[in-house]
C-alpha cells in the first residue's frame, strides 16, 4: 500500500492531482504498521530488531518488483545483488535461532 501512496503519482493522474487525499490513506497504513510491528516483536521473543530487518528487506523486495511492473524499470546488477542480500537478511531473521 505505501508504494502506491507515494508513487501512484508516477502513474495515475488522480493521484497526482490529489496528494491531501492520499494522505488520509497513511491512517489505515500506519495502523497497519504499528500492528506489524506488535506481532513481530511476539513472534522474535520480544526482540525489535528481527522485525525491523524483515520489514526493510522485504521493502526492498517490494519496491523492486513493484517498479519493475508497475513502472517498467529494469532490474539492473546493483538491483539484483540488493534483493539477493535482502533475501540472506530475511532468511537469517527467519530460521537463525
Amino acid at each position: 500500500m505505501t508504494w502506491f501512496q507515494l508513487n501512484g503519482q508516477f502513474i495515475w493522474t488522480w493521484f497526482k492531482d490529489n496528494p491531501l487525499i492520499l494522505c488520509l490513506f497513511g491512517v489505515p497504513v500506519s495502523y497497519l504498521y504499528i500492528i506489524a510491528t506488535k506481532y513481530s516483536f511476539v513472534v522474535f521473543d520480544e526482540l525489535l530488531w528481527p522485525g525491523r530487518f524483515l520489514g526493510f528487506a522485504v521493502g526492498i523486495i517490494t519496491f523492486a518488483l513493484f517498479t519493475a511492473i508497475f513502472l517498467g524499470e529494469g532490474i539492473n546488477n546493483k538491483t539484483i545483488v540488493s534483493l539477493i542480500l535482502s533475501l540472506v537478511l530475511v532468511s537469517i531473521q527467519v530460521f537463525w535461532k
